[in-house]
């Protein structure tokens, strides 16, 4: 009978010096082997040119290194990439490089699918497979600084977790793989050069605040109506607007980061005054800015309807309020890879 393979990558590093001098060698090749495995991206064992053939050989035997793959990659008209990609059980995420004159972004999925029911992301028609583990995400980032080094001649400057799935709801390997992208054992990263995005999760929002990991913050908010939030958002609500506030406040006061307002703006659905009225008084609450968002249509026809007249008016209103407002053009539309599009359209599910 053949034993099955571990993942190297499911031992830290204690564990691997556990195990090698358990075999005769030196503690200190752990150290050599982790850094293969997470600043180089090692794909196999003949990789690690620095251990001996005998050690790779015996690594060889009990342990594999479960590499996730890009199946399909599509370039769209504005330099976006994404990749369709292929993890050790065949099941399929999708991760997104966005290029712009002065950096290259990497959009991350955390989740095979999606945990929430958001009625304007083609992400959550999925059913949830399974959270991604840690190498599985540090995969998504070194698979798009390889690209950025060969598409755009320079590495990756930043990350956001706004790929398929809820970030908050595979929490731990979340925050695992945000430790190993930037601690100098692994990508050596920035940690303000990546966001997570979130639904609003209040305890896991408290809890990332107290991880004290110097992350930004973004909240896919849309609407600072309840009633409203609650028709599109269906599992807000769970999290009520004022527990979502208390967790922000919460966030700021621990951290010192301003929060990220994500807000699509829909002809019918939030495009009134007294959409933007809330929205004020919401972000008032807390220290933030606002990123309008140019809405990518998944099919589902009253999200179809872009009011461009309501956005100016949203612009010009928190401007006038104080409140920092961005617009952001959409990227990456013709092939599928802007926000909320993100739905595996290459495979079966």
């Amino acid at each position: 009978m053949t034993t099955k393979k571990k993942d190297i990558r499911k031992l830290n590093l204690e564990d691997l010096e556990t195990h090698l001098t358990s075999i005769g060698e030196k503690s200190f090749r752990a150290k050599q082997i982790y850094e293969w495995l997470w600043k180089k991206n090692a794909h196999s064992f003949d990789d690690m040119t620095n251990l001996s053939k005998k050690l790779r050989d015996e690594l060889d035997q009990i342990f594999t290194i479960q590499n996730a793959k890009v199946d399909l990659l599509q370039k769209s008209n504005d330099g976006t990439i994404k990749n369709g990609v292929k993890l050790h059980d065949g099941l399929m995420v999708e991760s997104v490089l966005i290029p712009t004159e002065t950096r290259t972004t990497a959009c991350v999925s955390s989740q095979v699918g999606c945990s929430l029911n958001c009625e304007f992301c083609a992400t959550a028609k999925l059913k949830r497979m399974r959270n991604l583990d840690v190498a599985e995400i540090v995969d998504q980032v070194a698979l798009i600084d390889k690209q950025s080094r060969e598409y755009f001649d320079r590495p990756l400057s930043n990350i956001v977790f706004m790929g398929m799935g809820e970030p908050m709801m595979n929490y731990k390997n979340l925050v695992d793989a945000i430790r190993k992208i930037t601690t100098d054992e692994g990508f050596g990263m920035s940690a303000r050069r990546i966001t997570v995005s979130t639904s609003g999760i209040p305890k896991m929002i408290k809890m990332l605040a107290d991880e004290k990991l110097k992350v930004k913050l973004a909240l896919s908010l849309h609407t600072a109506i309840e009633e409203k939030r609650n028709e599109i958002m269906p599992f807000s609500e769970k999290f009520p607007l004022t527990e979502i506030m208390e967790s922000l406040q919460y966030w700021y006061k621990e951290t010192g980061s301003k929060i990220t307002f994500e807000y699509c703006v829909w002809g019918g659905i939030n495009d009134g005054d007294e959409d933007i009225k809330a929205l004020i008084k919401y972000c008032r609450q807390v220290p933030s800015k606002v990123n309008l968002i140019q809405y990518n249509p998944i099919g589902e026809g009253k999200f179809d309807h872009r009011n461009i007249k309501a956005e100016q008016r949203y612009v010009s209103e928190l401007e006038k309020a104080g409140i920092t407002v961005m617009v952001r053009k959409s990227r990456g539309g013709d092939i599928d890879a802007a926000c909320g599009q993100l739905a595996n359209k290459t495979v079966e599910v």
